[in-house]
This record gives structure tokens, C-alpha cells and sequence, in this order.
């Protein structure tokens, strides 16, 4: 019980006050101890593809686990103190597994300078938030890559955490997060990291494979509840969800894609390299700048959505087995 009022407080703090500059951040560490592990994983294995690869298991099994490991220590401690004190602590690690508050706020800042017209300032704010190129995009590329990545960061930004956090509470969830900062860094196809990232980024792929369903499901409700055409976003995502070289990636964008009726995707550049991914959904109309606060829209509902159906879920299990012991 106290778990998941924990996630239900720690979902409202990120509502109100999202991630505070001032406050550290777990992410934000991780992200130093995979930098570190990096560079002292490729000074122990050889400099081959096998020897990368083995480096690359390494670290994707001692991060996470090392994660849970440390923060299950720290809650259990906390409870044993005392009940308020680990609520405390789970429900502050709860608060920052959540960034459904700071996806809405970053590109709802793309919004202003693109709809007045300063297309440079609009590419750096949208180059904040994709990891693709951004100094050619057009107004329409912007607004696309804007899109694009509210809807694929409602997965592993409010679903999946959302998911990990009512199964095993904070340490599940941190532990989730830690898979996912290390596939932001280091899972990439590219010379640096195509062996060495490997691991990282199949574990993210299989951590993501319910949730990024999941997700797709709720944002079609979601879309529905917000007046959107959840008709056509279920019929896009059935045709579209596989049409990303990620098994996982396209399962949000097609929904999204279908409930705007709108084409997303397509192909891209990548620190300095083309890539020719597949468009995801209709050409109905050029995606706009308002397309940025309609899929917010649709962002928040399913948040909303998503934690009010994990709550019952968790809490029916609960008092099901209370019931049943």
C-alpha cells in the first residue's frame, strides 16, 4: 500500500514541480558511472569486436543490478528506521523516475518561437530534446521532431517507469531507468558503440517490449478521451508500430501518428550521417506547429490514464491476496 501511494505522490510531485535544476538528479549520476565504467571496461577488455561486446555485457549487467541492488538497501534501511522515513525516500525516487511534467514543459517550449517564426531559435530548442540533427530542419521538421519525441518518451518516459514502479516499487523503477540512460549513451549503431553498445541496447529493447504496447494502448484511449480520431490511431498503429529498426520505437509514434492524422518519421540525419527510416502513418495534412500542444494534450490524458489503471491493477492484486491468504 504504501508503494503505491508512493508512486501516486511521486507522480503529483513531478505534475507540480518536474525536475528542479537545483535538486541531483539519480539519472544524472548514472549517467557519470556509465561514463566511468566506460572507460575502465575498454582499458580491461581487448580492443576487438568480441572484446567490446563482453565489455559492453559488463556493464549492462552491473548497472542495473548495482542500481536496485544500492537503492533496495537504502529503502529497506529507511523503512527499518522508520515507515515515514522510507516513504519518504521511496517516494522521492518515485518523483524522479517521472518526467512526464518535464517532456510537456521541453516541447512545449518549441512551440512559441516556431509559431512566430524564428525557425533558429526553434531548432535549438528542439535539439534539446531528439538526438537527430537539427540545424537544416524545416518549420515542419521541427514541429515533426517535437512530436515525434513526446509521443515515443511517453513510453520510457511515464509508462515503463510507471510499470516498473508498481511492480517493485522504487528500486525496480530506478533500476529501469539505469537500463534506459545506458542505452541513451551508449546503445548506438555506430563505430564507437556498435559492438560495444550492443547489450545495452537489446536489454533496453527487452525492458521496453510490454510497456511500449502498453503505451500505444493507453495513447489510444488517451486520444479518444482528448476529441482525437482513435479510430484511425489504432488502425495506424496496427499497420505502422514495426516500422522502426527499434522493436519498440514505433509503437507510440504510430499511434500518435494516426490519432493526428499526420505522417511522422521518415528519414533523418545522425550526428552527421543520413539514415532512410521508414515514414510512419498518412500524409493527410503537414505537421504543424499546433500538432506540438495536441499531442501535450493527449500526453497528459494518458499519463492520467495510465496511472489510474496501474493503481487499480496493483491495488486489486493487493487486496485480492489479503482476500485469499
Amino acid at each position: 500500500m504504501l508503494t503505491a501511494l508512493a508512486v501516486l505522490g511521486g507522480f503529483g510531485l513531478d505534475l507540480l514541480l518536474a525536475d528542479p535544476a537545483w535538486m541531483p538528479h539519480p539519472v544524472v549520476l548514472m549517467g557519470k558511472i556509465i561514463a566511468r565504467l566506460e572507460q575502465l571496461l575498454r582499458r580491461i577488455f581487448p580492443d576487438t569486436p568480441a572484446g567490446q561486446q563482453m565489455a559492453g555485457r559488463v556493464l549492462a549487467a552491473v548497472l542495473p543490478l548495482g542500481t536496485w541492488a544500492v537503492t533496495a538497501a537504502v529503502c529497506a534501511l529507511a523503512y527499518h528506521i522508520h515507515p515515514a522515513l522510507g516513504f519518504g525516500v521511496e517516494l522521492l525516487w518515485c518523483w524522479q523516475a517521472l518526467a512526464l511534467q518535464g517532456l510537456a514543459d521541453e516541447s512545449s517550449r518549441v512551440y512559441p518561437p516556431l509559431k512566430a517564426g524564428d525557425l533558429p531559435a526553434a531548432r535549438r530548442q528542439v535539439s534539446r530534446i531528439v538526438g537527430r540533427d537539427t540545424a537544416a530542419l524545416s518549420s515542419e521538421g521541427v514541429a515533426k521532431a517535437a512530436v515525434e519525441t513526446v509521443a515515443e518518451n511517453f513510453s520510457d518516459g511515464v509508462l515503463a517507469p510507471l510499470f516498473y514502479l508498481l511492480i517493485g516499487g522504487a528500486p525496480l523503477g530506478l533500476a529501469y531507468k539505469a537500463v534506459n540512460t545506458m542505452d541513451s549513451m551508449v546503445g548506438y549503431k555506430n563505430q564507437r558503440y556498435l559492438y560495444f553498445g550492443r547489450a545495452a541496447a537489446h536489454l533496453d529493447d527487452a525492458a521496453n517490449w510490454i510497456p511500449a504496447r502498453l503505451a500505444a494502448l493507453v495513447w489510444i484511449a488517451a486520444s479518444a478521451l482528448a476529441g482525437f480520431d482513435a479510430k484511425n490511431a489504432f488502425r495506424i498503429w496496427r499497420r505502422d508500430r514495426r516500422c522502426h529498426a527499434s522493436p519498440n520505437s514505433a509503437q507510440t509514434e504510430s499511434a500518435c501518428a494516426g490519432a493526428l492524422g499526420v505522417q511522422l518519421a521518415g528519414p533523418a540525419w545522425y550526428f552527421g550521417e543520413y539514415y532512410d527510416k521508414p515514414t510512419i502513418g498518412d500524409p493527410g495534412r503537414p505537421v504543424e506547429p499546433e500538432d506540438i500542444l495536441r499531442a501535450n494534450r493527449i500526453l497528459y490524458l494518458a499519463g492520467f490514464l495510465a496511472l489510474g489503471l496501474g493503481l487499480a491493477l496493483r491495488l486489486g492484486v493487493w487486496f485480492g491476496l489479503r482476500w485469499w491468504l
